[in-house]
């Protein structure tokens, strides 16, 4: 099991402080792995709505749960929305007898339930599949082939690790989606996802894809809402500044995790990545995905103009604005279109993510940065004291 302590920090320091906390996350990612590290699942305090003894254990909710002292968990809460009310009321006790880490996989259904039922009360943790600083850096070339899971990563073999995502996107559509009230056939979502898989790091434009799978736009667009909401698919919206200039309003569109991204693109091995035309845009996707986990930021948007300028990443953070291009070359430059957006959108600082070994400056605050730089940690120690002058 790869140690995954920066988390398991943020779990505890969430628990210290916040009656509820939910871990919010795509399935298979690790949040049973990491719950079990705060309760043996074998505990009366431990409740797996999946398993059929947790669930007759909850038949009477309220006197199944009021009792317990410590530390509660509650995992695929999704299944069970008639629960947040109640933990309401458990959580508004005072002396407050228990805390409650709820576990859940479908972020449409457990923010909604919870906003309207724990607003005030509960705390998000967001949980992602495993990350280039928990992996290694040794282990990027690897880690970028098979992607975060923890089963598709940690498989004994190209092939075991192959047949883990190819089982998983089945249960995903014939099993998961259908349990969380989304139907949809499982044929028609396979064929939008494989379909995205082509269009992963580009604008989306919905009229296309409705076309060929030959429903409205609407359809399609509530297509790409769902992948989005269970955390397979990354929707970036544009950033739209004050500017004379006409600038992008699509959205653009990332796979989340890089290994099933090339599982429906028929990517078996490390020769047909680094062989295969998509390979730019998924290495750009999988630096996205890497540098949103070690920033992370308050909010993060992409930049683009009709006239050629953009920006892969503009994040919000602690008030400042900090953009990051993510650029697939031996030796990134500073290029006019960085230069335009330092001044427009009066960046704090730039950084170039490449896949080199050296970190170098570029200008006064537009520094090139290695991507096995976001692995070390060291995107939490860098610097924003120096202002660009254009």
């Amino acid at each position: 099991m790869i140690p995954r302590e920066a988390l398991l920090q943020s779990i505890r320091n969430a628990l210290s402080r916040s009656r509820v906390v939910a871990l919010i996350g795509p399935r298979q990612c690790g949040k049973t792995t990491l719950a079990r590290q705060f309760l043996s699942a074998d505990s009366l305090n431990y409740f797996d709505l999946e398993d059929l003894t947790s669930l007759t254990r909850l038949q009477e909710p309220m006197t199944a749960l009021r009792d317990l002292r410590g530390l509660v968990v509650i995992d695929e809460i999704q299944r069970r929305p008639d629960l947040f009310p109640l933990l309401r009321v458990l959580c508004d006790r005072d002396p407050l007898p228990a805390h409650f880490l709820i576990l859940g996989s479908a972020s449409p259904n457990l923010l909604r339930a919870s906003s309207e039922s724990l607003a005030g009360r509960v705390e998000v943790v967001p949980v992602n599949g495993l990350s280039l600083a928990e992996v290694g850096v040794e282990a990027q070339s690897w880690h970028w082939l098979r992607g975060g899971f923890p089963l598709s990563f940690l498989a004994a073999s190209e092939t075991d690790s192959l047949a883990w995502r190819r089982n998983f996107i089945q249960m995903f559509l014939e099993r998961d989606l259908p349990q969380w009230g989304m139907r949809i056939p499982a044929a028609t979502l396979l064929r939008f996802w494989t379909m995205l898989a082509h269009y992963h790091g580009q604008i989306w434009k919905t009229a296309e894809p409705a076309r060929v799978l030959g429903v409205s736009e609407p359809t399609a667009r509530h297509y790409l809402d769902v992948l989005e909401g269970v955390f397979m698919a990354r929707v970036l919206q544009p950033w739209h500044a004050n500017l004379r200039k006409r600038q992008v309003k699509s959205p653009k569109m990332y796979f989340r995790d890089s290994g099933l991204l090339h599982y429906l693109l028929g990517i078996r091995s490390d020769l047909d990545l680094h062989t295969h035309p998509k390979s730019g845009a998924s290495w750009e996707g999988y630096a996205v995905e890497e540098t949103l986990k070690a920033f992370a930021p308050d909010e993060a948007y992409y930049w683009a103009t009709h006239g050629g300028a953009e920006l892969d990443l503009l994040l919000l953070k602690e008030g400042r604005r900090i953009g990051v291009e993510c650029k697939r070359v031996d030796a990134p430059r500073l290029t006019p279109s960085m230069r335009t957006a330092l001044a427009d959108l009066e960046l704090d600082w730039l950084y170039v993510i490449y896949p080199g070994s050296l970190a170098y400056p570029l200008a006064g605050n537009v520094t090139a940065l290695p991507l096995a730089s976001l692995g070390s940690g060291s995107a939490h120690d860098l610097d924003f004291s120096t202002t660009y002058k254009p």
